[in-house]
């Protein structure tokens, strides 16, 4: 898999919050991680679920959305189930750092300002 996968505190506030209403979040985001990732940034397998977001002005980690993401508890829906995960991929290290998840129905976007003052932390 990936060298290390670690998760900022606000990303487990934001699961926790989510647990509540989606119970098989926990499960699914572990499949989401040994499939789909380990299918992106391992074997090249790019289906059109991950994008980079790129209008942050963020070279190096690379910032991506998972749009596809299977959540059981969101029946009938598959990938198409409407969460989002936002995480950053650090190539030369081989880890991942999950930073936010959320339910598009919930809100519109990634919360910008997290990802920017996330990242001014990694370069003080």
């Amino acid at each position: 898999m990936f060298h290390s996968i670690t998760r900022l505190p606000e990303f487990e506030k934001d699961l926790k919050r989510l647990l509540k209403r989606f119970r098989t979040l926990d499960d699914d985001l572990d499949v989401f991680l040994r499939i789909a990732l380990v299918d992106y940034h391992k074997n090249g397998v790019d289906n059109g679920g991950i994008v980079r977001i790129a209008d942050l002005g963020i070279e190096t980690p690379s910032i991506y959305k998972a749009r596809k993401f299977a959540c059981r508890s969101l029946k009938g829906k598959g990938v198409h189930s409407g969460m989002r995960v936002i995480y950053a991929y650090f190539d030369n290290e081989d880890r991942i750092e999950l930073m936010e998840i959320y339910y598009k129905g919930d809100r519109a976007g990634e919360n910008k300002q997290r990802i920017l003052k996330y990242h001014a932390l990694l370069h003080r």
